[in-house]
């Protein structure tokens, strides 16, 4: 229950303030037009708002909304989500929307597109500013990746350690980097010490998304943090330090290790019958760049009572950079638009069978946030719904912003406005597959939830 109300919290706080900025830069440009405003709502209010408030010698509403799927600048003489077509039926007046040049009323509805890009940037600035950039470079990883069955099945193995892509060099595990391997044809890795090669499907990012495990993980050393007294481990001389390579004389990671006693506890009446006692291991560990061997015997739990270092710092090569605050500046704005080329580039993706049942709604949203509260990854994540959020909204969709702009440009082309019925139907059609996509997405997720 705990993990749900922190990224609950997290969601909303982060939707509030995109919401916001989005509205804020339809309200922005609507002001300087001189077009009245007539309400600036926090998500939505059918029926009824929890909150109210009109300022003296103002022509705007401030309000909050029940329903928190998005929020709406409602702009006098418009017609816009609240359908209020009665407005449009009465003569045109001076501070109205439609009664503005076309160059005016483009700029009012691309206003909230560019405002959440510019927080995006502007986010992503103050992330570099702040923490830095730090990544693990996946060359240099000494014990290569675990993958999952989905990689294995086309040739990776565990302990790969990733070079290129069609001779590109990787950098960092991210995003880009599965794109990178879904869209090449042959994959080079470092495997035993010698490189191989794995030949990529070309539905290689379908399988992938029909995954519900990473495509594949950092092996970690087995690094020892602590040692409990009197275990198993503190009678056979284990320090904190330690870090241990083999296991009965196989080379490990710390998730083979975690593995390896598993089956043994499962199989252990099977050792026994062989004359193999289960909880008796022998590891090979490096102390002080001394490799020794020691031997113990796991207790029942066939637990050996030590805690492993989890600090990937000290357990990987790490890439730290650090940014002056100016500095900052042009390094977010590469990072953002990286992120919205990637983003658009994993969109044809949406329009496979596999791409259909991953959309997701407030539930995948939500899960992308930390179970436990970080500001890092709090703004990482509000910087990149603010991507997609300016992405989606202008897409030339009626109902979305790039529906209005898509008008407008016919306008400006033809030389006469689309006529006040026609952009009413238009309206509704777009409310229609818009709140389609969003019972569909939010029906993924409960089906993903209970199966």
């Amino acid at each position: 229950m705990e993990t749900f109300l922190i990224r609950a919290l997290q969601l909303i706080m982060s939707l509030s303030l995109l919401v916001i900025i989005h509205e804020g830069g339809h309200f922005l440009f609507a002001r300087l037009f001189k077009v009245r405003v007539e309400k600036f709502c926090l998500f939505f209010d059918p029926w009824f708002t929890l909150f109210k408030f009109k300022p003296k010698r103002s022509d705007t509403e401030y309000a909050v909304g029940w329903l928190p799927l998005g929020g709406y600048v409602k702009i006098a003489g418009m017609i816009d989500e609240s359908m209020d077509t009665e407005q449009m039926k009465q003569p045109e007046q001076p501070w109205e929307f439609r009664s503005k040049p076309a160059w005016q009323r483009l700029l009012i509805m691309v206003g909230g597109v560019l405002f959440n890009f510019l927080l995006a940037l502007f986010i992503y600035s103050m992330i570099l500013f702040a923490w830095g950039d730090q990544y693990i470079k996946v060359q240099e990883a000494p014990l290569g990746m675990d993958f999952n069955e989905t990689a294995k099945a086309v040739g990776f193995q565990d302990g790969d350690i990733l070079l290129s892509a069609d001779n590109v060099p990787f950098v960092r595990y991210d995003g880009d980097m599965l794109s990178q391997i879904a869209d090449a044809r042959e994959v080079s890795v470092l495997r035993e010490g010698k490189k191989a090669s794995v030949y990529i499907p070309e539905d290689m990012m379908q399988r992938l998304m029909a995954d519900s495990v990473r495509f594949a993980s950092f092996r970690f050393p087995y690094v020892i943090d602590s040692v409990m007294v009197n275990s198993p481990a503190a009678q056979a001389g284990i320090q904190p330090g330690d870090s241990i390579i083999a296991l009965n004389g196989a080379s490990i990671s710390f998730s083979d290790f975690k593995q390896t006693m598993a089956e043994r506890k499962k199989n252990a009446e099977t050792l026994l019958k062989d004359s193999i006692d289960p909880r008796l291991i022998t590891l090979t560990y490096v102390r002080g760049g001394v490799t020794d061997t020691t031997s113990l015997r796991v207790d029942s739990a066939y637990l050996m009572g030590v805690t492993a270092c989890v600090t990937t710092d000290r357990l990987l090569p790490m890439v730290k950079k650090e940014y002056a605050f100016f500095e900052s500046f042009p390094a977010g704005v590469s990072l953002g638009v990286k992120t919205l080329k990637g983003y658009v580039g994993n969109m044809k993706y949406l329009f496979s069978k596999e791409g259909a049942k991953q959309l997701g709604g407030f539930g995948t949203i939500g899960s992308i946030f930390p179970a436990t509260w970080d500001w890092h990854q709090f703004w990482y994540m509000t910087a990149f719904l603010s991507i997609i959020l300016a992405f989606m909204n202008i897409l030339p969709i009626p109902a979305l912003d790039g529906g209005h702009v898509l008008f407008l440009f016919y306008e400006m082309i033809a030389r006469r406005k689309p006529s006040d019925k026609f952009m009413e139907y238009a309206q509704m059609t777009g409310m229609v597959l818009l709140f389609g996509l969003l019972i569909w997405a939010n029906f993924n997720d409960i089906l993903r939830f209970f199966f």
